[in-house]
Parts: structure tokens; C-alpha cells; sequence
């Protein structure tokens, strides 16, 4: 580590900017929003930055630099001009002086350097690269910044007036850091969130008054994740992952999200696939409840959207009816994921006007379908856990008037780099799945707007 991050109290900063450009300016707007005090000294300078710093009552200088004597009474300069040369004395002179010295593109002249900041006040994350790559900073920043709520400040201004109630209240170190991980990654985090403030307080005090008394309340999340691109899992999602206690799984759920759980974090894995239950759903629906009545936090990771064809809802009534606390966070259904991915629009104004999810096989193992009801021009079937049953649902939707040239598509393992898509027609398609072996997860689509596959088709997988 070049640079050690530290963080100065910006009400005991007085800064000397010298240099009246582009990157003055940008420095002392960053300065000034953090109330630094700021002086410039700068043979011209713009109207904006004068405004800049007379307004926060600097003074400005229009003069060339000439020695150090102008750096009395600073504690921070910034050797902002255009000429390295005079950037490089500056630095000098401000070192030999002891003061922090920040330099234009030669982070290595100077002392100090700037950060890439995400605001959140009162919380504040930087980024330092060394001065490496700015640009690569202001990438990571921009990443961060999706994860990091704004209502991460609020959060903190409130935990912050209770720190010391908290304190007098629990002498231990060990139960205040305790106490501490459930108020910031249980319910009163999540009405900050959700803008409850009021409630969050209330929960706070709560929490507080019988912090020796009460053990904790566990929780499920219902998660879908997604088709299997891990870039595809939601924010909220990502985050319930990150403060869970124990996550279950299915075989559905990509290895790619399963990176994204920390590696602390318990897994249970309870996949199901055709003919091969690992756990039984009523076992399932048991466990979700047994661990949450320990006290934990249970992420129930689920491939696709949990509430189309996920046996969410057979999940949560369970929960419902054992009193144990739960949230659902959508996720992006197999239909949506992986013809998007494709290349495949599931409607079109001049091939198809509705989409129709459906099962590709029964609850009694069977495909028996409401076949006239499939079988709609200007429709897109797309048919979830139908690969064993694929041959009938060709055969069937023929044999009830669909066009036996009409296109179709078999997507495996959609999103993910070992996607892999067969386009033909209900004819040819049961032929072509088994020279080519296809596995599961695998989802089938039917309708006009296949034919678009060719044309629009942009992910490039390793199997392509």
C-alpha cells in the first residue's frame, strides 16, 4: 500500500489551490462542499472558480508563483498549473514546509492524493488506486454507488445518536458489536430503507430497551436469482445476500450467483431436479421455518422469479402460518432472461401481441394441457421444465392446428457463457435436442418472433 487512507476533519483544512483551470476548478468544488477553506493563485482564472471561491469567502490571487512564503498558513496546497516544472517546485517547497501537497497528473510529486468518493453523509468510501488510473477509481465508484443506498447516511445519522445510549447500556464490547450487527442488518436498516423513519427510530429504541432481555428474531428472504447471469441479480437481492446467516438453494441457482454469497455464510443446498429431489418441498418449507425460529436470517435463493413456477407461494404460506417474518425480492424470470439473451422479443407488433408462460409438465408428472388454448396465432408460448416432455408438446400443438413449420427455439443454460441456443420448427426440433444432448436447465419457446433469433441474436457465448 502506497497511499494510507486517512480521513482529515475538513473544518481544520485550509487549502491553497494554485492553477486557475479545469482541474482547480473540479478540486474546489470537492474542497468546498466539504468545508475546506480554499485561497487561489493563478495567473488568470475563470469567472465560475472566482465565483466558486469568493462565495465560500476565499480569496483569489492573479499572479504567477514565485516562492513559498505564499504558503503561510496553510495546511494543504495544490500545485494545479499547467507547467510540470512549477508543479514540481511547489511540491518541493511545500513539502520542506511539512504541509500536504497534492499534484496535476504526478501523484509521485506530491504527498497526497484524491480519492474517488461516494457521499453518503455522515458515511463517506473512497477509492484510491495509487493514482494509478483515475478513470479506473471513477469506474468503481460508479459500481459502488449502486449498492450503496443513499439512505445508507440517514441510517448512519441515527445509529450515530445512539451510540452512546447504547454504550451506557452495554458495557461489553462483544454485545454492543452484536447489537450493532442486528440493528444494521435487520429491521430498523430496512425501514430506513423503505423511508420509515419514524418506525425505524421507534424499532431502534425497542431494540435498545431490551437488548439484554430478547434474543433475536429471525427472517426469510424469498429470492429469485435470476436465469443465471449474475449481473442480472438485483440490487435489493444482492444486499439481503450479503447479511444473511444461511442460504438455501436450488440446482437452478447459478454458480455465478453462488460467488456473490459470502464465504462465512451457511449453504444448504435442496435442489430439485426432474426425478431427483434432494429434499422434499414440505421439507423445505420446514427447514425455511426451523432457521428463521433459531434467530436467523435465511436467503432462500430461488433460479428464475420465485412466484412464476418457483413454488414461492407454497413457501411463504408455510411461513405465514408459522408466524415467521419474510420478504419477497422478484427476480428476472427464465422467459424474460433468456430470450432477451437470445435474441428472441417475446412480443412484436407484427408477429405476436401476447406471451404465455406455461409448464411443461403437471404436478402429476403429465402434459396434459389446454391445448386449444395454446394453439392462438399472434402468440408466444414459452414452456418452463418441458425438456422431457418436449416431443409431446411438438406433437400435441400440431395435432391441434398449430403450423407444423412454425418456429422454435431451445435455449440452454440462457444468460450464462455456456448458453447455447437451437432454432427450428415443431417438426424438426425433437430430432434436433437429441443429436445435440441438451441439458437442463433448458427452456423451450414457441411463436413468429423466433425467426427473429438470427437477426438480432448479441450474446456471444463460449459455446456459441
Amino acid at each position: 500500500m502506497t497511499y494510507f487512507p486517512l480521513f482529515h476533519n475538513s473544518q481544520q483544512l485550509k487549502a491553497l489551490i494554485v492553477g486557475g483551470g479545469a482541474i482547480a476548478k473540479r478540486r474546489a468544488k470537492s474542497l468546498l462542499e466539504a468545508g475546506v477553506a480554499c485561497d487561489l493563485l493563478a495567473t488568470s482564472v475563470s469567472e465560475e472558480v472566482t465565483s466558486l471561491i469568493e462565495e465560500a469567502g476565499g480569496t483569489i490571487t492573479i499572479d504567477a508563483y514565485t516562492d513559498d512564503d505564499i504558503m503561510q498558513g496553510y495546511n494543504l496546497v495544490l500545485a494545479l498549473t499547467d507547467d510540470r516544472a512549477v508543479n514540481q517546485e511547489i511540491a518541493q517547497h511545500a513539502k520542506a514546509m511539512g504541509l500536504m501537497v497534492n499534484v496535476a497528473d504526478a501523484p509521485d510529486d506530491g504527498n497526497v492524493i484524491f480519492a474517488a468518493t461516494i457521499d453518503r453523509a455522515p458515511l463517506t468510501i473512497a477509492i484510491n488506486n495509487g493514482g494509478a488510473s483515475p478513470v479506473l477509481s471513477s469506474i468503481l465508484r460508479q459500481q459502488l454507488e449502486q449498492f450503496v443506498p443513499k439512505a445508507y447516511g440517514q441510517l448512519a445519522t441515527l445509529v450515530g445518536r445512539y451510540r452512546q445510549p447504547v454504550k451506557d447500556a452495554l458495557p461489553s464490547t462483544a454485545d454492543r458489536s452484536t447489537f450493532w450487527h442486528d440493528v444494521l442488518q435487520g429491521a430498523v436498516a430496512e425501514a430506513v430503507f423503505s423511508g420509515k423513519h419514524d418506525e425505524a427510530e421507534a424499532l431502534l429504541k425497542n431494540a435498545l430497551a431490551s437488548a439484554d432481555k430478547v434474543s433475536a428474531q429471525g427472517e426469510v428472504y424469498l429470492i429469485g436469482a435470476g436465469p443465471g447471469d449474475p449481473d442480472l441479480l438485483t440490487l435489493r437481492a444482492f444486499r439481503l445476500l450479503q447479511r444473511a446467516d444461511v442460504v438455501l438453494y436450488d440446482a437452478l441457482v447459478s454458480d455465478g450467483v453462488m460467488d456473490l454469497v459470502p464465504e462465512h455464510i451457511e449453504r444448504v443446498y435442496v435442489g430439485k431436479r426432474r426425478a431427483d429431489h434432494s429434499v422434499p418441498q414440505t421439507g423445505i418449507n420446514q427447514l425455511l421455518v426451523d432457521y428463521a425460529k433459531q434467530g436467523k436470517r435465511v436467503a432462500r435463493l430461488k433460479g428464475g422469479d420465485p412466484f412464476i413456477f418457483g413454488r414461492g407461494g407454497e413457501e411463504i404460506e408455510t411461513l405465514a402460518q408459522q408466524q415467521v417474518p419474510f420478504q419477497v425480492v422478484p427476480g428476472i424470470t427464465a422467459a424474460s432472461g433468456c430470450s432477451a439473451y437470445a435474441g428472441i422479443p417475446l412480443t412484436h407488433r407484427d408477429y405476436a401481441q401476447s406471451v404465455r408462460f406455461v409448464t411443461g409438465q403437471l404436478r402429476d408428472g403429465t402434459v396434459n394441457l389446454a391445448w386449444p388454448e395454446l394453439v392462438v396465432e399472434g402468440q408466444t408460448l414459452v414452456f418452463y421444465m418441458g425438456l422431457k416432455s418436449l416431443p409431446q408438446i411438438c406433437e400435441q400443438l400440431i395435432a391441434h392446428g398449430m403450423d407444423a413449420q412454425m418456429p422454435v427455439a431451445l435455449i440452454e443454460k440462457g444468460t450464462t457463457q455456456d448458453q447455447r441456443v437451437l432454432v427450428s420448427d415443431l417438426t424438426g426440433l425433437p430430432a434436433m435436442i437429441e443429436a445435440a444432448q441438451v441439458m437442463s436447465p433448458s427452456l423451450f419457446v414457441v411463436g413468429r418472433v423466433v425467426s427473429l433469433h438470427d437477426k438480432l441474436a448479441w450474446f456471444t457465448s463460449q459455446r456459441h
